[in-house]
């Protein structure tokens, strides 16, 4: 859908926040291509560029691209430097799930680099982490690229969830190129024998040094619509359920069971608490959760959509004083306000618009974790939007003040 018909339809809908977005390269690219794994002809890139510039146009902040995702992953760096330089003309920015967060994950901080340097724009590494014990401690590296591309002119930042886990689809064990076409032509896949051991393999290998974390206890499903029941358990524990040994074969078998059925949400541990306080510390990283506003007691999501500003303020500031309250208020509010050129948010000062958070900084606390995510957190008094209290006295009120922000060109 396009942006500007989005936004009239969200515009009658009364909303709590405020409410803004990207346009998203893939669904560009899926619009125009499917889900093809080739690259674009000159025509087909003519016609990406022009719904792009229309997104840019109806208000969108900038590119964000899922170059993990299909059809994101058989999109060549080229082709999306073409895209960034659009949105450079109007001011925006670009803002990337990357390529890889496991063992390539330094080539992917080098490839959004390049997008930024070379598309002439803003570029952003989002939700930056690092996946699998065998690449724990890249952080190093991929903060040395990040402060080296910013010596040399490029603006390049980080946001970041204070937590080691991940949350995606299932489809993330599987090699994307078993993707393409869609679920139909997985399933044509996963029915002939040399494609579907091919299938397994990789599946085998996410599961040992990747997403899976070297055990399949480690992937913990957040939703399933065609079986509520498996919110929860773990691979390990479906396996198990299903009367196999649990194993990394067998394991590769239930999750191609999972996603034959139309996957599942799932929560992936395999992220060390180092980086995580690593790339918090870094002086170009935002808070941001990359969460959902889950419906309340259903399914068991990733607890970020609950505490992710709290946890920091609670553990990170508070507790292991990786961060100043100061700093950390900084990369809530008005850092990535100024990043999207908000510039009458994100601070208090005179003229600027009333987005305000209260809160008792003793006793601020995340209470949401993976055993029982629905909780709320604990300690903010006050919620002002645009002027209006949505929480009042720690209670939510009935106002809906939100509004749809965009860039401001």
């Amino acid at each position: 859908m396009p942006l500007a018909p989005f936004f009239e339809k969200l515009g009658g809908i009364h909303m709590a926040v405020n409410f803004g977005t990207f346009v998203g390269q893939g669904s560009i690219r899926q619009a125009v291509l499917g889900l093809e794994n080739r690259k674009a002809t000159p025509d087909e890139i003519a016609k990406m560029k022009d719904l792009t510039r229309h997104a840019m146009q109806d208000g969108a902040f900038g590119l964000s691209t899922g170059l993990f995702y299909v059809p994101g992953n058989f999109t060549p760096t080229e082709e999306v430097i073409e895209l960034a330089k659009v949105v450079a003309g109007f001011g925006g920015m670009y803002i990337s799930h990357m390529r890889d967060e496991a063992a390539g994950v330094v080539d992917s901080v080098r490839e959004t680099i390049r997008i930024g340097e070379e598309g002439g724009l803003a570029t952003q590494v989002t939700h930056h982490k690092i996946i699998g014990a065998q690449n724990w401690g890249k952080s190093v590296d991929t903060l040395r690229l990040i402060e080296e591309a910013r010596a040399r002119g490029v603006d390049a930042t980080i946001d970041a969830y204070p937590y080691t886990a991940s949350s995606t689809g299932t489809a993330a064990l599987f090699p994307q190129w078993s993707l393409a076409g869609g679920q139909k032509a997985l399933l044509e896949r996963l029915s002939a024998p040399d494609q579907r051991a091919k299938i397994t393999a990789e599946i085998i290998q996410r599961i040992r040094v990747d997403r899976g974390g070297g055990d399949p206890k480690n992937i913990v499903m957040a939703n399933c619509s065609f079986d509520p029941s498996l919110a929860g358990k773990s691979l390990a524990d479906i396996t198990a359920a299903r009367g196999r040994p649990v194993n990394f074969d067998t394991a590769a078998e239930t999750a191609i069971a999972i996603e034959q059925k139309g996957g599942c949400q799932a929560i992936y541990h395999a992220i060390s608490e180092e980086d995580v306080e690593r790339i918090l510390g870094s002086p170009y990283t935002m808070i941001g959760s990359d969460g959902e506003i889950p419906e309340f007691g259903k399914g068991s999501p990733h607890p970020r959509s609950y505490g992710t500003f709290a946890r920091v303020l609670a553990r990170y500031v508070r507790e292991r004083k990786v961060l100043t309250l100061e700093d950390a208020i900084r990369k809530m509010s008005g850092y990535p306000a100024a990043r999207l050129r908000l510039l009458d948010r994100g601070l208090l000062r005179p003229g600027m618009k009333a987005d305000i958070v209260i809160f008792d900084p003793a006793k601020i606390q995340d209470k949401a974790d993976y055993a029982n995510p629905h909780q709320y957190a604990e300690g903010v008094r006050e919620l002002i939007i645009n002027g209006e209290p949505v929480i009042s006295a720690g209670a939510l009120t009935e106002r809906r003040p939100g509004r749809i922000l965009k860039l401001k060109n």
